[in-house]
């Protein structure tokens, strides 16, 4: 069949996003003998004039369209990104009359209520790979199409369980053209998964909802093949997106050798868990070419990380930032204020703490996106923020109640007035 898959997102946010996980989508239909045509939204003016001429070349039997941000999470004047999706949406049904279905990061966390609110046909909530190659195979043999795992059809209430790939093999690593569809120069920054899935369970995290608790890992072998693949085709700086880059580490540790035995002279960054981090991992990361890491502490009162379901505590962040320090690996922080159990002393400690590890850059977020199917919808649920039937697709934010949103805002802005490389939100 002919597949036109559409990369919605328009939005760059510090840098370009590639759309990595449509790439694997377009990848896994190519390999079934389909005929596909990917584009990606980003920096395009005339959209209407570009997915046009795209819909006439190909003349596709269906249209996919890859949903990537809801929003920017941030409570201060929020960016609601998704009423670009349904303007794309309404749009590619103005100029076809082919099934639209919609897939991908964002509107696997709202299937419902996206499916519900846009002019699409149909949703695949989770992992597109699979289930859009068995949508094909339906449509070639003019079967039904219900059943199919994780399949949303308009109209519908009745929906199988999404299936996670268990097997990772089952589906290759895209050919660089789907991912990057330009060409690559020095300063282009490259996307690399090499894991879906995280097992933390962190109280405010959507991962779950899109990739599931189960950690499953691509052979290494194949990681270091592809990542080749990116060289040779110009690439020379990546960007793991990996939820957590150092967990497992036994697998963080091989991969980071393998990639210096292979020599590929690449620098890449990543998101690091300070949690079980050693020195010997921190010193195979630099000497495979890692030169930043974004270090999620979110807080530094180890009552508030409890409530947020973090394995790690204070003392784990400190330690993993000065090992960081040690082998001049470049530190981005992160800091959530106002979280369960967040009290005016905590936001100062916090604050302070902050301070102390002299982080490269340090964002600092008042108020904390509430997404479906969290411990943090539960308990702003108890605690009357958000009603009972709020499908959260309109951007809701918690901060503990008696807590003073302008007090906050106010001190985290004194502080970033003394440190100048310190973003607040």
């Amino acid at each position: 069949m002919k597949v036109l898959l559409i990369s919605a997102n328009r939005t760059e946010i510090n840098m370009r996003t590639m759309p990595l996980g449509l790439a694997f989508v377009a990848q896994a239909l190519t390999d079934r003998h389909h005929s596909v045509k990917m584009i990606d939204c980003v920096g395009i003016d005339d959209i209407e004039s570009y997915i046009k001429g795209a819909i006439e070349e190909l003349g596709p039997d269906i249209i996919g369209i890859s949903i990537r941000n809801i929003d920017d999470q941030t409570m201060l004047n929020t960016r609601f990104l998704y009423e670009d999706d349904r303007e794309i949406i309404a749009l590619v049904r103005r100029l076809s009359d082919r099934p639209i279905i919609l897939g991908g990061a964002g509107y696997s966390m709202f299937p419902d209520a996206i499916l519900a609110d846009s002019d699409a046909d149909m949703g695949i909530e989770g992992e597109g790979e699979a289930a859009l190659s068995m949508l094909l195979e339906k449509f070639e043999r003019g079967e039904s199409v219900e059943g199919i795992p994780g399949l949303h059809i308009k109209g519908r209430t009745a929906v199988e369980p999404r299936q996670f790939i268990k097997d990772t093999r089952s589906f290759q690593y895209p050919d660089p053209q789907y991912v990057v569809g330009q060409p690559v120069t020095p300063d282009t920054w490259v996307p690399v998964q090499t894991r879906r899935g995280c097992a933390m369970n962190c109280s405010y995290c959507s991962t779950a909802s899109i990739e599931g608790r189960a950690l499953r890992k691509r052979p290494i072998e194949s990681v270091v093949e592809w990542i080749g693949q990116l060289v040779r085709a110009g690439a020379r700086q990546l960007y793991f997106v990996d939820n957590i880059f150092n967990l497992p580490r036994s697998y963080a540790l091989s991969l980071c050798r393998a990639m210096t035995d292979a020599g590929l002279n690449v620098k890449w960054r990543c998101i690091v868990y300070p949690w079980r981090i050693d020195e010997e991992l921190v010193a195979a990361m630099a000497a495979a070419g890692c030169f930043e890491v974004s270090l999620g502490s979110e807080s530094a009162d180890d009552e508030v990380l409890r409530l947020m379901h973090k394995r790690f505590r204070r003392d784990d962040v400190a330690y993993a930032s000065r090992l960081l320090k040690k082998y001049n690996i470049t530190q981005m922080g992160f800091l959530m204020l106002g979280a369960p159990g967040e009290t005016r002393q905590s936001v100062l400690d916090t604050l302070d703490f902050a301070a102390s590890l002299e982080f490269d850059a340090l964002k600092v977020t008042v108020g904390i996106r509430i997404y479906p199917n969290t411990t943090l919808a539960e308990e702003a649920r108890k605690q009357g923020i958000i009603g009972p039937d709020d499908n959260l697709l309109r951007p809701r934010f918690y901060i503990t109640p008696g807590l003073d949103e302008k007090w906050i805002r106010e001190t985290a802005a004194m502080y970033a007035a003394k440190h100048p490389n310190w973003i607040t939100s």
